[in-house]
């Protein structure tokens, strides 16, 4: 049960709810076993809106807040996380940087078919040697006169092969640094983008994870977003972003966690008794019930800062933090509950273990996550 939600907010979770406890989960554990992409599931998804949860109604979106965006992630994930992260990429990182920092012609091509489910985003960052030092990116573009050209590789790529719509950061000088950066909006769709096979991921299995090279990759003139040198930028703000999404989806598996070792708890005899009723697995889930409703405060608290004007860089990477370190104790207390049964893939814990691990490591690691909330304490601290 969730208190304080509005009217919208509570229909936007009945909604979403039910279509991940009938349509999404009964299939998570074949997906999982697969690694088939639900292609079936995302048409559905976009005929609901919810892959434009935040563009506005006259962009085709479904014009919402960002707490209705962060119930929906949350749901989906306690379903099947797969689901959730392919999702929250679309609206996050493609939808968002292109509507908070593209011009109206912009906004008026790109989100329509997004927000729609006609075709799928993503986000190209990350690249074999520039991870958590993003400013290290070494994709170049050039002017080609009428378009940019984009030469490098990208790596950990989700929705690769399977969206046709990413912003992509890329610099004119690597010497630069920073100031080099700039983002462009990149159909996939041409010769010069190659994607290699699928990740063989630990987890998130039915969610597509690919290495992309850029080989004379063409770019729009008028597909560059908020101007040249304004990438790094973009990408920032775009990360404090999307980090509200990945502690929704930390805290969905979290939740999902919960249920299962409850149930299981409620129904496995030991000694006599059921397991519940002794006070080392009592006290363990009565940890987990507070756990999840602290993840939940920050990140709710975290979503209301981003509603304000002004970067919420801290609010945002605590939330992060919190849930994705939290959610991979749950999923570990949750299998040791289920003691020798939580290890078989027989039983949804083991796959929720998975799944979880890598909540602590995309979209910034717990470290960087660390360094984000200390550069802000430096500046608090001079101040005092």
């Amino acid at each position: 049960m969730i208190h304080g939600l509005d009217e919208q907010q509570e229909m936007v979770l009945d909604m979403v709810r039910s279509f991940a406890r009938d349509r999404v989960a009964p299939g998570a554990a074949e997906r999982d076993r697969t690694g088939k992409f639900p292609t079936d599931l995302f048409r559905e998804m976009g005929e609901l809106g919810l892959l434009g949860m935040f563009v506005p109604e006259e962009y085709g979106g479904a014009g919402m807040e960002v707490i209705s965006y962060l119930l929906a992630v949350e749901e989906l994930a306690r379903a099947d996380a797969s689901v959730a992260v392919s999702m929250s990429v679309t609206n996050s990182v493609c939808c968002f940087p292109i509507l908070t920092f593209g011009s109206e012609e912009q906004k008026r091509r790109w989100l329509p078919p997004l927000a729609s489910g006609e075709v799928l985003g993503g986000f190209m960052l990350t690249e074999p040697e520039a991870g958590s030092d993003a400013a290290a990116l070494r994709t170049r573009y050039r002017d080609a006169g009428d378009h940019w050209v984009l030469d490098g590789s990208k790596a950990w790529i989700t929705n690769a092969g399977l969206a046709r719509t990413f912003v992509c950061l890329a610099t004119s000088d690597p010497a630069l640094g920073t100031k080099g950066i700039s983002a462009f909006i990149l159909d996939a769709d041409q010769p010069g983008v190659q994607v290699a096979r699928p990740e063989e991921k630990m987890g998130l299995r039915a969610s597509k994870t690919c290495m992309v090279g850029l080989d004379g990759a063409r770019v729009d003139k008028d597909a560059m977003l908020g101007g040249e040198g304004q990438g790094f930028k973009i990408a920032l703000a775009t990360l404090d972003h999307s980090r509200l999404g990945i502690a929704a989806q930390a805290v969905g598996i979290a939740q999902a966690a919960f249920d299962e070792s409850l149930r299981y708890a409620r129904d496995r005899k030991q000694f006599g008794r059921p397991i519940l009723e002794h006070q080392a697995i009592a006290f363990r889930l009565a940890e987990m019930d507070t756990e999840l409703a602290a993840a939940r405060a920050l990140m709710y608290q975290a979503a209301e800062a981003s509603r304000r004007p002004g970067r919420h860089s801290r609010e945002s990477a605590r939330a992060k933090l919190y849930a994705s370190e939290m959610c991979n104790r749950m999923v570990a207390w949750a299998v040791q509950v289920h003691g020798g049964y939580g290890y078989s893939r027989e039983y949804t814990v083991e796959r929720l273990y998975r799944d979880a691990r890598v909540t602590t490591i995309y979209e910034g690691t717990s470290e960087v996550q660390k360094m984000v909330i200390a550069r802000v304490l430096q500046e608090q601290a001079k101040r005092l």
